[in-house]
């Protein structure tokens, strides 16, 4: 009898944090009891497993895409199961709950600068444990699961483990599936003591900065705000230390760095995009992870992977919502020879 191989495997499960995002665009982020004028609004997807499975979809993946997580029998949950079978995507791993209503956020988006601010309501996305995910059946090839620090039942602690997030990955891993994770940006002292645990059982760690510095202990911006990229370095080691088999990717407005298990390291500047061309930034940390997942799963070499992150992600930006900007591969991969590269970054070729 053959022995059930890794490569057969095909396919991209993500679960976490299934979110509806309500995008408001303003004029200027208030100081408290002061006004600031809505010039717009529009409904989208929010969330890592949302996101990057719509992201995937639209740039026309050939593999199957899976849903995992949680939302309430509401509109929005509703909404959310169709926005999923409109794009093919497997959903008969995301439930609906008369527990909780489904998440929803609400991200003020500033006109001109692009810069977001997040009021969220965690919804049923605090319930969800995966305790429902049969690996060994499941024949996916790479389980992506965010956002770390906002999933309250995977967050929890574990006797053996350190967090229910570990077990789940580590379960994953047993059943000879590559793991995926990404982080929420939050300011706390949480990271060391939820996400380390889980780091053990990953296979690829995609991060922003904000997250690799808050995770390792790493300035990774000096004071004039420039990257630093001695202690990115670093930070992508120490992750590499605390577990992480295989990769550490780390996403920033510049670009990227990726360095793998043997050392060797992989730089990719962003595209350099005009200032109008940036309707808002959300999801784009999103859609860079689809990039480089789709690269990860086809077995492209690395320097492609990266150059397909930041080429949807600069997609992705086209639109104030998270996903709708981006199009098919080909049509991202273009916006690189439209627009060319932001300055090279330090040690790259």
């Amino acid at each position: 009898m053959k022995k059930k191989s890794a490569k057969i495997r095909s396919g991209l499960l993500a679960g976490g944090n299934w979110i509806m995002d309500q995008v408001k665009m303003i004029d200027v982020y208030p100081q408290p009891e002061q006004l600031a004028n809505i010039r717009s609004q529009s409904q989208g997807t929010g969330g890592a497993p949302f996101n990057v499975l719509v992201d995937l979809a639209r740039s026309g993946t050939p593999f199957p895409l899976y849903a995992a997580g949680l939302v309430g029998r509401d509109p929005l949950g509703k909404e959310i199961l169709e926005i999923c079978r409109h794009y093919k995507i497997d959903v008969r791993h995301l439930g609906a709950t008369p527990k909780a209503p489904t998440s929803y956020t609400d991200v003020m988006t500033e006109l001109g600068s692009g810069r977001r601010t997040f009021f969220h309501a965690r919804g049923a996305n605090a319930l969800w444990d995966g305790a429902d995910l049969d690996f060994q059946k499941l024949n996916v090839r790479i389980f992506h699961l965010g956002y770390l620090l906002l999933l309250d039942a995977l967050d929890k602690p574990d006797a053996r483990l350190g967090t229910q997030a570990a077990r789940l990955l580590a379960r994953a891993q047993a059943a000879g599936v590559r793991t995926s994770v990404d982080v929420v940006s939050e300011d706390s002292d949480r990271f060391a003591r939820i996400v380390n645990p889980a780091l053990k059982h990953v296979d690829y760690c995609i991060l922003n900065e904000i997250e690799a510095g808050k995770t390792t202990g790493f300035k990774i911006r000096l004071p004039d705000g420039k990257l630093d990229t001695v202690a990115l370095r670093h930070a992508a080691g120490a992750l590499l230390q605390q577990g992480v088999r295989e990769l550490v990717v780390v996403h920033f407005p510049e670009g990227a760095f990726a360095r793998t298990r043997k050392g060797d390291d992989f730089w990719q500047p962003a595209l350099k995009l005009p200032p109008k061309y940036i309707a808002g930034t959300a999801g784009a940390g999103d859609a860079f992870c689809a990039g480089v997942l789709y690269g990860l799963h086809e077995s492209w070499d690395l320097q492609r992977c990266l150059l397909t992150g930041v080429c949807i992600a600069a997609a992705s930006l086209a639109d104030a919502t998270c996903t709708t900007g981006v199009k098919a591969l080909n049509t991202s991969l273009a916006l690189a020879r439209k627009f060319g590269f932001g300055a090279p970054l330090d040690g790259a070729d």
